[in-house]
């Protein structure tokens, strides 16, 4: 595997991506995030890191926040640019932010890009340079997906053709398809435990605030398949230690 991985770096799943809204399992990834994010950011100032097609910056600034968003992905990059004409999105090289300025940031956020950084090292170099942007009474939230969502059947994944899955340890490559685009193909991301998540902290200096699991609810308009009993996702809520 190399450091450079990203199964978003073309054209056709940037095009795919950037049509998709909240629709099924991707409502519970939002649905919780603006109270969260109420609840512990302290001020208005944010950076969106992978921001993609800009989904997550635009979420942001409906939230009041004024926000930039970055991505490694031209592709992506430039749909964003096409859908949201007025915002602020930068290319960063490899997810290079040493170019942003120290303690700056109220809010870092990052919605499934932790899902697509391949090794211990790069994510630890990457939370690193997050909490360095943040102010000191900043939060890092960081939305990722579970490791069970790769092993069972989703209102908008399917992972039964890989029981490969089952097997994988942090760091592993796993597949999964997204029902909800037209982009069929199968979506590689990187699995990663809640323990090892937890050693990457601890290495950067980050202690977790808070951490949430959000299920459906059956009184939700969807035909959820196991979400109402095994949460897809999980978001961390940092700040930093001491």
């Amino acid at each position: 595997m190399t450091d450079d991985f990203n199964t978003y770096e073309d054209s056709k799943r940037a095009e795919a991506y950037a049509g998709l809204e909240f629709p099924g399992t991707y409502y519970l990834a939002y649905r919780d995030l603006p109270e969260i994010i109420t609840e512990h950011a302290k001020g208005k100032k944010a950076i969106d890191f992978g921001c993609g097609t800009g989904r997550s910056t635009r979420f942001l600034r409906k939230l009041g926040f004024d926000g930039i968003g970055v991505d490694i992905s031209e592709d992506m990059l430039s749909k964003a640019g096409e859908i949201d004409p007025e915002g602020q999105y930068h290319l960063v090289d490899d997810g290079d932010l040493s170019r942003e300025q120290s303690n700056t940031y109220d809010l870092a956020l990052s919605v499934f890009t932790f899902d697509n950084i391949p090794t211990f090292e790069k994510k630890v170099k990457i939370f690193r340079e997050l909490a360095r942007l943040i102010k000191s009474d900043g939060r890092i939230v960081s939305l990722v997906s579970s490791p069970e969502i790769y092993k069972h059947e989703w209102a908008s994944f399917t992972t039964k053709d890989f029981p490969e899955n089952k097997q994988a340890k942090s760091g592993d490559i796993v597949k999964i398809i997204m029902k909800d685009v037209e982009d069929k193909r199968p979506v590689e991301d990187i699995i990663w435990s809640h323990e090892s998540y937890q050693d990457i902290y601890a290495e950067v200096g980050l202690q977790i605030l808070a951490k949430y699991e959000p299920l459906g609810k059956e009184d939700e308009s969807y035909d959820w398949l196991n979400e109402t009993t095994i949460a897809p996702w999980v978001i961390y809520v940092l700040e930093q230690s001491g």
